[in-house]
């Protein structure tokens, strides 16, 4: 939801120029600061961003995103497993055209997994279905030493230079791979896709009405099976909680936290997802559970896809029906309720990739005393009275409330 200063806007951000009375509101009765989301030297994805927000050291938990998809799509890990995450995504004329596969539905990107296990499968690979363009891959015995691009990061560039490699002076691990045969296969996996996806169906008729195609696999951000502590050993009172999102890495993260997965039906990623769904999922959380935590994805698309009038329009579609009906409800119940609004990461629409950039936030509870801040944005919260937090001290922050 984070971005940057645009010309078009007057030279103010979009969260300075959107239409989002809620999370003014609360940044007026409440009190706001900066967080700093990514560590030195970790990418600034949302894997890292939203475990660093729950309070992790990633230092001790960082595995990538490919186990965190595990998690969700409840895929058990064995101990010598590479988990690796799988886009599909489009190519043209060599170069990356999009992350999303042209925003590839799950339906039909099931359809085109299982056509991949029956050609590129084997003992040691296997492709698991996951949502949308987000899937995993298993490498058996496979090594996470090893660079892979991000897709979302390089949009518009040829893909060919962005192939795996293996990291320098990359350990040998017994019974594993080493990290430049794991490249090599993904490498290989990757050419041998963008033959088969081409000459199926779906991008047969695809390419005839002239749309995107989704063909070509993209693996990037693996690890092993990570050991992460629950929010409840980190947290005490934290008992019982749960995340709603319709994002893979997301529930993974909050499975490996210990917080039960609420789906929603219609939650999508997207700017037309379910709010009010989740809304009432978050609601309903509340009257039972000590914590809940809520994804919204549609802000970071719209920041990859250029596109800032969705943008917009997905900034007040989370502050009028998603934000205002948690906090009209959370007004009501007898337990009183400590509301925080942040992004994990910026994701400009002029830049379309994440960018690692202190994000604002606003902590509101019944009876906080207000700073003096009146507008939730990029540049108001400098200003805040948390001033700049760095990581788990967000969380650390969060929870000393009551």
């Amino acid at each position: 939801m984070a971005d940057h200063p645009v010309e078009r806007l007057g030279g103010k951000t979009l969260l300075q120029a959107a239409d989002k009375p809620m999370m003014d509101w609360l940044a007026r009765q409440g009190r706001t600061g900066r967080l700093v989301t990514v560590p030195d030297g970790f990418p600034p994805g949302s894997e890292v961003a939203n475990t660093a927000i729950l309070g992790y050291d990633l230092d001790k938990v960082y595995e990538g995103r490919g186990p965190l998809e595990a998690a969700s799509i409840g895929y058990d890990l064995a101990d010598d497993d590479l988990a690796i995450r799988c886009n599909i995504i489009t190519v043209a004329d060599g170069k990356i055209v999009t992350h999303n596969g042209g925003n590839l539905e799950t339906q039909d990107a099931a359809e085109l997994i299982k056509y991949l296990n029956e050609h590129l499968g084997s003992d040691r690979v296997k492709f698991i279905t996951g949502i949308q363009y987000r899937h995993l891959l298993v490498i058996k015995g496979g090594s996470k030493h090893i660079v892979c691009a991000p897709p979302h990061d390089h949009p518009n560039e040829e893909w060919r230079p962005l192939l795996v490699k293996a990291e320098a002076d990359a350990p040998v691990e017994q019974g594993r791979l080493t990290a430049q045969q794991t490249a090599t296969l993904l490498n290989d996996l990757i050419v041998r896709s963008q033959q088969l996806l081409a000459a199926h169906p779906y991008n047969i008729e695809k390419a005839r009405r002239g749309e995107r195609q989704a063909n070509s696999i993209w693996p990037w951000s693996g690890g092993y099976r990570p050991q992460m502590p629950t929010l409840h050993q980190l947290y005490p009172s934290v008992k019982t909680g749960a995340v709603i999102s319709a994002v893979d890495l997301i529930q993974g993260i909050g499975r490996y936290a210990g917080l039960d997965i609420v789906r929603v039906p219609g939650a999508t990623g997207l700017a037309n997802t379910n709010y009010e769904g989740k809304a009432q999922a978050a609601i309903d959380a509340l009257k039972t559970g000590d914590f809940v935590f809520v994804h919204v994805e549609a802000t970071d698309e719209a920041g990859h896809d250029g596109d800032l009038e969705l943008k917009m329009r997905a900034i007040n579609y989370l502050d009028q029906r998603l934000i205002r009906p948690i906090v009209e409800a959370a007004a009501q119940m007898d337990t009183p309720v400590a509301i925080a609004v942040l992004p994990d990461h910026p994701t400009p629409v002029e830049l379309r990739i994440h960018v690692n950039e202190p994000v604002p936030f606003l902590i509101y509870y019944p009876g906080i005393s207000a700073d003096d801040v009146q507008q939730y944005d990029e540049v108001s919260c400098v200003q805040g009275a948390y001033g700049l937090l760095r990581l788990n001290e967000f969380m650390q922050t969060f929870m000393s409330i009551g």
